[in-house]
């Protein structure tokens, strides 16, 4: 069973909410934010791409996703942290294998709030959207090697670690361990189930 009208739906990306934090479309006026987080190392360490070096790199990058946002090529979230308003991070989906009915998830957060339980609230909400919305039937997400924190969110999302690919990507300069974890539709709705009845 294919995905349900990606495209259409994140050329006009969707509002969503959880008790602390507000989803929505990256802006122009999220710049120092972005930049804030995106400049820093501490935050790209186990990504794919560099420390932003200036904020015209970082105005560049927001320009590029708004182009994006548009065509329907982009579908992460902005996630803004309702209490001061600030925007602190993304998540949304790296790969939509619209075929096969998967989605692979992927998200990123300011340092300063980690450690707050909001990563594990950002994916959850996203994961119900995967599924209840998009109709997916399984949901994964990737992370290098050594990022235990990335691999602790999803096991408290309710994801099964499946296992490591030896060095599968080539990441700045290197060959890069990635490990992939995964939940399926029959599993979220049992999850979803129990919670229910607690």
């Amino acid at each position: 069973m294919k995905l349900k009208f990606v495209s259409k739906l994140f050329s006009q990306i969707p509002t969503l909410e959880t008790e602390r934090l507000l989803f929505r479309a990256l802006k122009r006026t999220d710049l120092y934010d972005v930049h804030e987080y995106s400049a820093n190392s501490k935050t790209s360490q186990y990504l794919l791409w560099d420390a932003h070096k200036n904020l015209d790199y970082t105005k560049n990058f927001i320009d590029v996703v708004i182009a994006k946002y548009k065509s329907g090529e982009y579908n992460d979230w902005a996630i803004v942290y309702k209490e001061n308003k600030k925007m602190i991070g993304t998540c949304g989906f790296t790969r939509i294998d619209e075929e096969n009915s998967v989605v692979e998830i992927g998200y990123v957060l300011n340092p300063d709030y980690w450690g707050m339980g909001i990563a594990t609230e950002a994916v959850k909400r996203v994961i119900a959207f995967a599924f209840e919305v998009l109709n997916a039937n399984r949901v994964e997400a990737k992370f290098l090697f050594g990022n235990d924190a990335s691999l602790a969110v999803m096991k408290k999302v309710g994801m099964k670690f499946e296992g490591y690919q030896r060095e599968a990507m080539f990441v700045k300069g290197k060959f890069k361990t990635v490990g992939i974890s995964s939940i399926l539709k029959r599993e979220y709705e049992l999850n979803k189930k129990y919670e229910s009845i607690e």
